[in-house]
């Protein structure tokens, strides 16, 4: 595993992350139970990822109370991650006001008197633009060692292009696949201004996997995508494998992100031990330069002017 200076925190980050948004969440990733969860936890930290992504909406501060258990006795060791603005309670509230006792809430789930880094969970272009104080108060925060950095979580190249000319964040993540490679034109630019880049969504919701097809269906989160978009995505997933001549496209997608050298770690979801090892094997599968290229020729010619939808 290779591993990144951490924004000011004077910790490595593993170039794999961890994602804690499946843990204890048994409305979206099927059943894991609290001791099932910590377990995997632990066994990410044993094979060497050292970057834990939570949040406190992630079914209901579960993942937090998961991720701060299991790392309780190597906390020195590890960096991580929580978000701001969408609470356990399942309420919205991105107010400067509440964002102190936010992170404080996220403290208690997590065992913890500090977080390696919080980021603004997709907020609006008003918080982006960097006028509304949301970063001045997290600066503060910053100072009083409840944090020792912050960003943002965000989507797209037009929230990055704000991020990047109208504010000081350490920590940027965003979604970034090779399905979704707008933002890409920026990362350099990141890059020069120091910022930690994160990469969230990897597998496209595991289509980037191989494991769909024109016939598959979807229940929660993913019954967002209607006929056409599963037959579109499909026909993407096909041209992919007929690139890398697999049908398994894991390492493909995993290590296509990590060829650029500005990115610092992918969070990768892990509901399994199976699927822990196979995301720490991409880590060292190195994608070929005629591979990568045919990549970013497919998103030029087939998904840059008609986007695909998340």
């Amino acid at each position: 595993m290779k591993y990144i200076p951490y924004a000011n925190t004077n910790k490595l980050a593993s170039r794999i992350s961890f994602g804690g948004w499946q843990l204890g969440n048994n409305e979206f990733w099927g059943e894991m139970t609290h001791s099932e969860g910590v377990e995997l936890v632990k066994q990410a930290y044993t094979k060497g990822i050292t970057l834990f992504d939570t949040a406190p909406g992630y079914s209901g501060g579960e993942s937090e109370k998961i991720i701060g258990e299991a790392l309780h006795a190597v906390r020195e060791k590890v960096i991580i991650n929580s978000k701001i603005g969408h609470k356990a309670n399942g309420l919205t509230d991105f107010s400067v006001n509440s964002m102190k006792e936010q992170i404080k809430d996220s403290l208690a789930r997590l065992n913890t008197d500090y977080l390696d880094s919080v980021v603004l969970h997709n907020p609006g272009m008003e918080i982006l633009s960097g006028n509304s104080g949301h970063f001045i108060e997290l600066e503060k925060l910053k100072n009083e060692g409840l944090i020792r950095a912050y960003g943002v979580s965000i989507d797209t190249h037009r929230e990055l292009l704000e991020v990047l000319n109208k504010t000081d964040v350490q920590v940027v993540e965003i979604l970034f696949n090779v399905f979704f490679q707008s933002p890409l034109s920026l990362f350099d630019v990141a890059k020069t201004k120091g910022i930690t880049l994160i990469i969230k969504v990897p597998l496209d919701s595991g289509w980037l996997s191989g494991k769909y097809n024109e016939f598959s269906s979807f229940d929660g989160i993913r019954s967002r995508w209607d006929k056409p978009t599963i037959e579109r995505r499909a026909y993407l997933v096909n041209k992919m494998k007929q690139i890398t001549n697999d049908d398994n496209l894991t390492k493909y997608a995993i290590s296509f992100i990590l060829s650029f050298d500005s990115i610092t770690s992918v969070i990768t979801g892990i509901k399994n031990f199976k699927q822990l090892q196979e995301n720490i094997n991409a880590e060292s599968f190195i994608l070929n330069d005629e591979i990568k290229n045919e990549l970013l020729k497919l998103y030029d010619e087939e998904i840059k002017d008609q986007p695909l939808q998340w």
